[in-house]
């Protein structure tokens, strides 16, 4: 792996991968080694975003079992699949702690791919994860010239979760900080309008994050910021 690192090519466009907030730093590490643009955000759907279209959803070996058991990936897959085009689960790890028997194991993997369309990819280590995230990057940015939004373009039904998707794009704000902003002032322009302190007041959201809710909302947009972000 070392060697692939070692190999980045400067020459070649920046790719931009966001990763969920939640993932270890030393994926920023590897990603960053390899030439990538590192955005580290709250992610509702998946752990990484290599595309407007494409994510990955990364699960440690043990995790991966554990979900199959207590049936938390079954009810993952269509939240990832009904968000973007193209989702993909990587199961990293070799350990197996022989809590699902084979054919159960073999049931899981078939009802992944064939009963949802998602795409099933087995890794060794953090590293291997990290150089196939950067490779799906590449694939998907460069080779097919695929957008790419850091924030993840959701499908809406109704005007309020058109709008609740909207405050979801603001630093740190997930599905339930984003239900507490609108319920407490109603509107997108009451959001954009409110102080710092008004914003601060808002149940789960402090003084930290109201200060980035806040910096976002009035910032002056760059253009040349932007070309590092969206191709």
């Amino acid at each position: 792996m070392q060697e692939f690192l070692d190999t980045s090519d400067s020459s070649e466009p920046v790719l931009t991968i966001a990763i969920d907030h939640r993932e270890d730093e030393q994926f920023v590490t590897f990603l960053k080694s390899l030439g990538a643009h590192v955005d580290r955000k709250v992610l509702d759907v998946g752990d990484f975003l290599c595309s407007a279209r494409l994510v990955i959803e990364r699960k440690t070996r043990t995790d991966f079992e554990q979900s199959i058991i207590d049936g938390r990936l079954f009810s993952q897959l269509p939240n990832l699949i009904s968000n973007y085009e193209r989702a993909v689960v990587v199961v990293e790890g070799t350990s197996d702690d022989g809590r699902i028997n084979r054919n159960a194991l073999l049931g899981a993997y078939a009802a992944i791919i064939a009963d949802f369309g998602v795409s099933l990819i087995f890794t060794r280590n953090m590293e291997a994860t990290a150089e196939l995230v950067f490779h799906f990057a590449k694939h998907e940015q460069i080779a097919k010239k695929q957008p790419m939004r850091i924030y993840a373009k959701k499908k809406t039904h109704t005007p309020s979760q058109a709008v609740r998707a909207i405050i979801e794009t603001f630093p740190m704000v997930g599905p339930k900080l984003a239900k507490a902003l609108l319920n407490h002032f109603g509107t997108i322009k009451a959001i954009s309008e409110a102080t710092e302190r008004d914003i601060a007041s808002v149940p789960g959201v402090g003084k930290k994050k109201a200060k980035m809710i806040y910096n976002v909302i009035k910032y002056n947009y760059v253009d040349d910021e932007d070309e590092l972000l969206i191709r």
